[in-house]
């Protein structure tokens, strides 16, 4: 591709496929360069003379010694590239190239996106507890700085197909009314005569006289008037609303031709000619026939039932309501999307999704995450705090019926490494998620503090969910390959290419990163413009996970409802306080507890005792006690005694008591086929037969007993489990099950997991 410089030398541009390089004549019409390149590829150049050059430039790589040759390579940079020629090291001009994105549909993604940031930003705008309730005028001569980021959000609420098309619907069919006016007409003319209309044909002055046979002279009117005022109606278009909408044209065009004239003299070339682009468009629309019948409004009808409800019309009426807050709002984030002629879909992209994780959290967990947070006063008036790098967090907490949790959603929120696993952070480097949901419970502590992340960190009672942006992705096998029958050549093949410095699963190998490395992490998942979702478990439970969710900038079938229904999921998953991934929790928390072992051995000494988990017994480390009571009396000796008794050994002389008996936590006295659940007190004791009867223990038969105190009440905390079919349980088929028992045998004390008793507790209800 040859590009002619103005002193007539040639720049010349190879590419190694000739598709690469392109010249589009109507570039002007969008605002772009007439020669276009593409992202990621790499474009050799060449001046026709020795002594022309670029100026430097970290997208151009010159020959070591060749200045006039080189290399141009855009790496992701999308938009207006300008670069700057020099002759003989003294400048001769600025040539543009457009660096188009390798995604066909980036400018539709790209405008689509702006559009929608906008319209969100003037929502939070408009909140009553806004900053926006301060009054600010805005003067584009003092804050030149975010001029081109202010006209980029009116110009993505102006230059749409909606705009256009609300305002051809009110030019096709314009809200009108029939005006009245008075008109001398000849009375020849006149059909029906009101009273009015007779009393001028008597009164008026230009009388003639009625012909000698007219039946008039019988009553003595000799003349008549020959033309008399009436009234006449018109169908007009000159009513409020279409007053209201020419006004706001040309309040639009009043803003736009403000930012042109301003670029003109701080010579914002660009700026100037995308705003002269748009100033052309809303003079056009105020060039109809239509609004040169309407007059200037005298006042604004904006509790008009056509304004607010008829096509067209509302959609104006919005519009003009945004487009002052869009004005007056600074986004420095906006710099990282197009500043000196950038467009970065990427980026935009990484703040649309933003936006959309925002609104599906807010809506989903019912929690009002205020705008307050996202919008703050500064020296250039409202600023959008959304900026590529800087963390943002909102936190609420979400009630599911069942359980309360705190819900915090953070964007680039950094893990920082560190070695203390009882601490946020990762255990190897530095890493920054673009967004993570943060979920921990919420309940007040026995000291009457709130349960802080910081607790729910170190007690491992806190779960990450992980998201990345990638725009540039296109298929879903670009993240996870598909699997092969010959795994063996694509794996000698990813390490060829891995030697040469490229990466074929970066982006799931960066999700393996984040899940590994960010304790506490149990999903980290890619959201991207795709078509394909998928999420892929570490086991049958729905965390921990890995994955990709396809979500598109679209109006319709943007892929967020199936997002929506994962984070359904996993709040379902978390209501299980017996899940699997809680028993994880539990034992990783004990493992890790203490920082410093006092046993260091590799393995665990028997004389150590047990401790369960602060403030949770659901797991299978907490065991219940099964006691059969065989009589009315017996059950309520055992409640007036407070203990339960059981012999020590069975008629082989086998000890009924083992280990899991020992160390059960509660008991559930099995009695006239319900179960009373209560408390274990102490340890097992060992009683004579004497004492017992001393007791009123009615005929002991054995020499010594077992007895498990017990407390004074039945535990109510885990529901109702008195009508639990125990035989049910795993440790009583195993035990019993398929054994041919008396029925007194059937009756010996057994040990059981409480969670597998809540199970079935949840089975039957």
């Amino acid at each position: 591709m040859e590009i002619a410089l103005k002193n007539g030398d040639i720049l010349t541009l190879y590419s190694r496929e000739a598709k690469d390089l392109v010249i589009k004549n109507d570039a002007h019409e969008h605002n772009e360069a007439k020669h276009q390149v593409f992202e990621g590829l790499s474009y050799d150049y060449e001046f026709s003379k020795e002594n022309l050059s670029f100026k430097d430039h970290q997208l151009v790589k010159p020959h070591s010694s060749k200045k006039y040759l080189g290399r141009i390579e855009p790496n992701i940079y999308v938009g207006t590239l300008e670069l700057e020629i020099l002759e003989n090291g003294k400048f001769l001009e600025i040539i543009a190239l457009e660096v188009q994105s390798v995604k066909a549909s980036y400018r539709e993604d790209y405008r689509f996106m702006l559009e929608e940031i906008t319209t969100i930003c003037t929502d939070l705008l408009m909140q009553v507890d806004s900053p926006v309730t301060q009054s600010f005028e805005v003067d584009f001569d003092k804050d030149s700085e975010t001029l081109y980021q202010r006209f980029s959000f009116l110009k993505s609420i102006l230059d749409t197909d909606d705009f256009r098309e609300s305002v051809q619907k009110i030019i096709s069919n314009p809200v009108t009314q029939w005006n009245e006016f008075e008109e001398e007409v000849d009375v020849r003319r006149i059909r029906r005569f009101s009273n009015k209309n007779v009393k001028n044909l008597l009164k008026s002055s230009n009388q003639i006289p009625l012909p000698k046979q007219h039946q008039l002279r019988s009553v003595g009117l000799n003349t008549i008037a020959h033309r008399i005022p009436t009234l006449k109606k018109i169908d007009s278009v000159d009513t409020p609303e279409n007053r209201f909408v020419k006004y706001a044209l040309e309040y639009f065009l009043h803003f736009i031709v403000q930012i042109k004239d301003i670029a003109r003299k701080t010579e914002k070339k660009r700026l100037k000619n995308e705003a002269l682009l748009l100033e052309n468009e809303l003079d056009f629309h105020l060039s109809h026939a239509l609004f040169k019948d309407v007059s200037s409004p005298k006042t604004l009808p904006l509790s008009s039932p056509a304004l607010q409800r008829r096509e067209g019309y509302r959609e104006i009426l919005r519009v003009w309501l945004m487009i002052d807050m869009a004005a007056k709002l600074v986004w420095k984030g906006g710099d990282d999307v197009y500043k000196a002629g950038k467009k970065d879909v990427a980026t935009l992209y990484e703040y649309w999704l933003f936006f959309m994780l925002h609104d599906l959290f807010s809506d989903l967990f019912k929690i009002d995450f205020k705008g307050n947070n996202l919008i703050k006063l500064s020296d250039n008036g409202l600023s959008l705090r959304l900026k590529q790098g800087k963390r943002l967090s909102s936190k609420g907490v979400y009630s599911t019926g069942k359980r309360k949790l705190n819900i915090k959603f953070s964007y680039n929120r950094t893990f920082s490494a560190n070695s203390n696993y009882s601490k946020s952070g990762s255990w190897t480097t530095r890493m920054r998620p673009d967004y993570t949901l943060t979920i921990w419970p919420c309940f007040i502590k026995e000291d009457g503090e709130d349960y802080k992340e910081s607790d729910a960190e170190k007690e491992e009672n806190l779960i990450h969910i992980h998201f990345d942006a990638k725009y540039k992705v296109e298929n879903f096998t670009d993240i996870i390959p598909e699997t092969s029958t010959d795994d063996e050549k694509l794996l000698d093949e990813e390490k060829e290419e891995n030697l040469k410095g490229r990466y074929k699963n970066a982006d799931l190998l960066k999700m393996h990163a984040y899940k590994d490395a960010i304790r506490r992490t149990s999903g980290a998942y890619v959201l991207y413009p795709g078509d394909v979702s998928k999420e892929l478990a570490g086991f049958h439970e729905i965390q921990p996970g890995l994955g990709a969710f396809a979500i598109r900038p679209s109006k319709s079938n943007n892929g967020i409802p199936e997002l929506r229904d994962f984070i359904k999921k996993v709040i379902s998953h978390l209501e299980n306080r017996i899940s699997q991934q809680e028993q994880i929790a539990y034992h990783t928390y004990h493992t890790y507890k203490t920082e410093q072992p006092t046993i260091k051995a590799p393995f665990i000494s028997e004389s150590l005792a047990e401790y369960p988990r602060e403030n949770n017994e659901l797991h299978d480390g907490t065991l219940v006690l099964f006691g059969y009571v065989k009589s009315k009396g017996h059950f309520q000796f055992y409640k007036k005694r407070k203990f339960y008794n059981f012999r020590v050994d069975d008629k082989s002389n086998r000890f009924l008591i083992d280990s899991d008996m020992a160390r059960a936590k509660y008991i559930a006295l099995r009695y006239n086929g319900r179960l009373h659940l209560h408390n274990i007190i102490g340890n097992p004791e060992i009683v004579s037969k004497q004492l017992l009867i001393n007791l009123g223990y009615q005929n002991p038969s054995k020499e010594a007993y077992i007895i498990m105190r017990i407390g004074d009440k039945e535990v109510d905390k885990f529901g109702n489990v008195s009508d639990v079919d125990f035989t049910q349980l795993p440790e009583y088929q195993k035990i019993f099950g398929n054994r041919n028992l008396s029925r007194s045998d059937k009756g010996a004390p057994f040990a059981a997991k409480l969670i597998n008793l809540l199970a079935l507790t949840k089975a039957n209800s």
